[in-house]
């Protein structure tokens, strides 16, 4: 099968290279302090902070204070680096700014604030005073260590707060190991220039090197596999060895991804997505990556599972990292098996990142345990539909009735009905409490709690337009009784 068969998303905009960069509140830049003399007036806690920032950066602190607040003077007792900080204990002068990279002040007063930043500018010196950014030539921003990568980040002030969840946000896609790979990366740059051309061989060796950082620490033996890589790669070109990621994407809510399934979209270089991926989740891949929609949806015109197969097949042997991003487990009636099975065949790696099922989203939105000790003591997640649309013929009814497991039907809705009669035919209770959730962890969520008997009844009400899951069990009698009908609104947080 031609590729071209399946063609690229054109839901998501990629900015072109001609478009000019928008406008910047501030500049960043990094600035290498290394051996340089830096000062700070004031010995608060805050001053402590900025001191402790500069001399993590190499810089030869000069704290000028006649009093020290005592975290400042445990920061200084413990520094490891003769010569780090040097306190002369006395106020700030015009005169102690000469030949200073930085000056940074903890002013007392809007007076001592402008007074040291006209000292400051007169010496030539850049200048900030701490939460006075009137009197600020430069600004501290928020910052994610994992030198020698580091990234900072800045609001202008605007709103510091924002800043720092910016920051605990980009911690958490950031592994600590990344700072091994830097300096990895640093300690041999020279050894892979000398093998590698500029151009295609190198690039296809850091951007596999990238693909490797985002994990666990490197091994012991890594310089020596790296370089091996290196030689591999002069010998035989710069195309690399495809791989496909199988990507659990949630039941839709982008905030439910894990760190490992966000990762692999940000090294994809092609995404095969279903119908149900969410366009937030989207959002979060690489923007270079390839976007192609392979949705199969019942009742509607689908992609055919073997021309999935073929297009991964065809793409990884091309050199590509393929995820195949799948809504909510890819384990779960997302036919990985089968995916899986024919990469196998044809010797491709193979790798699977979990998701948060949609069953387990719901009952997290309804907040309803599903095995509540007084109500179940087991779980079924069964398929509403076969190949032929049909429900399964084989399906253990006798077991899927027993009153004390909690069921979740998948693809359930058109069949909703069958369920009911086969159910209550098995020996389950007519009145036994069901629910149907519509749009589960997304915009448009809608619910119908009742009873088994009046199951078809409610499926006629939420309607089939989108994907539902149906929960039978006692477990939803909280629901029931709480409310018999629809009710909708915004997703709850979940989890």
């Amino acid at each position: 099968m031609n590729i071209r068969s399946l063609q690229p998303s054109k839901s998501r905009r990629v900015p072109s290279r001609q478009e000019r960069m928008a406008p910047l509140a501030t500049l960043p830049v990094f600035y290498k302090l290394e051996g340089k003399k830096v000062l700070i007036a004031g010995g608060s806690e805050a001053a402590a902070w900025k001191a402790e920032l500069l001399a993590a950066a190499g810089a030869k602190v000069h704290v000028y204070a006649e009093q020290l607040d005592p975290v400042f003077a445990d920061l200084i007792a413990a520094t490891a680096v003769p010569g780090a900080y040097v306190w002369h204990q006395r106020p700030w002068s015009a005169q102690c700014l000469a030949s200073m990279q930085i000056a940074i002040c903890d002013a007392e007063s809007d007076g001592e604030a402008q007074a040291f930043y006209c000292a400051a500018r007169t010496a030539g010196v850049a200048v900030n005073v701490i939460d006075k950014p009137a009197w600020c030539e430069f600004q501290f921003g928020s910052i994610v260590n994992r030198s020698p990568a580091v990234i900072a980040i800045s609001t202008d002030g605007a709103a510091p707060i924002l800043g720092q969840a910016i920051r605990r946000r980009i911690e958490t896609l950031v592994p600590p190991a990344l700072a091994t790979w830097a300096q990895l990366a640093q300690s041999i740059r020279t050894a892979v220039n000398d093998r590698l051309a500029p151009g295609p061989q190198r690039r296809a060796f850091w951007e596999g090197f990238v693909d490797r950082s985002f994990g666990k620490e490197p091994e012991a033996d890594a310089v020596d596999e790296l370089l091996r890589w290196a030689n591999a790669i002069k010998a035989t070109g710069p195309r690399g060895e495809g791989r496909v990621t199988l990507v659990g994407a949630g039941p839709g809510d982008a905030e439910l991804l894990t760190l490992k399934a966000v990762r692999a979209l940000q090294a994809a270089d092609v995404i095969l997505f279903d119908d149900l991926v969410s366009g937030e989740v989207l959002e979060l891949a690489r923007r270079e990556a390839r976007r192609m929609l392979v949705g199969k949806r019942g009742g509607r015109e689908s992609c055919k599972q073997d021309d999935i197969n073929a297009t991964m097949i065809a793409l990884a042997k091309a050199g590509k990292h393929v995820v195949r991003l799948k809504g909510g487990d890819p384990m779960i009636f997302g036919r990985a098996g089968e995916e899986i099975a024919r990469l196998q065949d044809e010797g491709i790696t193979v790798s699977v990142v979990p998701g948060i099922t949609s069953a387990l989203a719901m009952a997290a939105q309804l907040g309803v345990s599903l095995t509540h000790r007084d109500h179940a003591q087991s779980v079924r997640f069964v398929t509403g539909h076969s190949r032929n649309g049909e429900l399964p013929k084989d399906l253990d009814w006798a077991g899927i009735a027993d009153r004390r497991t909690t069921t979740v039907f998948y693809m359930g809705g058109r069949t909703a009905g069958e369920i009911a009669t086969r159910l209550t035919e098995n020996g389950m209770d007519p009145s036994m409490p069901v629910v149907i959730s519509r749009s589960v962890a997304r915009e448009g969520f809608e619910r119908w709690t009742g009873a088994l008997r009046d199951l078809a009844e409610g499926m006629t009400i939420i309607g089939y337009d989108e994907p539902v899951l149906v929960g039978v069990g006692s477990v939803f009698a909280v629901l029931s009784e709480s409310h018999v009908g629809v009710t909708s609104g915004r997703v709850a947080a979940v989890g």
